[in-house]
């Protein structure tokens, strides 16, 4: 492993281990029955139209069994399973309050998605049991390299990973403008959707979170410092978000 990932990994942990141990849990409590809405205030109405391309990347066959990462209100699993309703479904995340949005969310349109609520950090699954794995728009709030690592491990041989998230501007000047973009937006949507302190209080943090995360080329080098193959990175809107796909060799 690449010493400059190891050390980017310790700095990021020591600058917000506080507020992913102790405060971002109560963050998506708080906004957990409006969350895809304000995501799509913030994003202005683009981040359904993103996650409409990170769909269509994802190859899936009837019968495979497929794993999302942080899945939140489970969004990309009904959208696969739209996609392909031959699925066989898990969904992981920390969030009890924003699982029980997804499941009341995938059980109203007649999918099945198995919800397991635990740390993502340790996956509780064999070795070599997923054909897919997603995880999308919640890397910044993990400890990459584990949950990488622990994603690698329960993926089949020749089973694909595919990641969505906004990452860190390579243009240094692109990332100056989206981060005042993010203060304002998030100021903005605190107000409309009337969140409650836990999440007014993380609001620099989740700018702070971007300007210490990854630029989509430095993710590819990462997946393939943990042994992922044929990886395939692709920026959009200027480096602010992007799309990677890996396989495990």
């Amino acid at each position: 492993m690449n010493s400059s990932f190891q050390q980017k990994e310790q700095i990021r942990q020591q600058a917000f281990e506080p507020i992913w141990e102790n405060q971002i849990n109560a963050v998506f409590s708080d906004v957990a029955a409006v969350y895809d809405k304000a995501n799509d205030f913030a994003s202005l109405g683009t981040l359904k139209g993103l996650r409409r391309k990170f769909i269509a990347t994802i190859d899936v066959a009837p019968g495979q069994r497929m794993l999302d990462v942080c899945a939140g209100t489970n969004v990309i699993g009904i959208d696969l399973l739209k996609k392909q309703p031959g699925l066989d479904v898990y969904a992981i995340d920390r969030s009890d309050a924003m699982q029980k949005v997804g499941k009341e969310r995938a059980n109203r349109q007649g999918f099945e998605i198995k919800g397991h609520i635990c740390d993502v950090h340790n996956l509780p699954f064999k070795d070599n049991h997923f054909d897919v794995v997603t995880l999308q728009y919640a890397t910044r709030h993990l400890r990459v390299i584990d949950v990488f690592s622990e994603i690698n491990r329960v993926l089949k041989p020749g089973g694909h990973f595919y990641h969505f998230d906004m990452l860190r501007p390579s243009n240094r000047i692109i990332e100056e403008a989206y981060c005042l973009y993010l203060k304002g937006c998030l100021k903005a949507t605190s107000w409309a959707i009337r969140s409650g302190p836990e999440a007014r209080a993380c609001r620099q943090y989740f700018v702070d979170a971007i300007r210490l995360f990854y630029s989509t080329d430095e993710l590819s080098h990462l997946l393939s410092e943990l042994g992922f193959s044929n990886i395939v990175g692709r920026s959009l809107l200027g480096g602010t978000v992007a799309m990677h796909k890996a396989c495990k060799a």
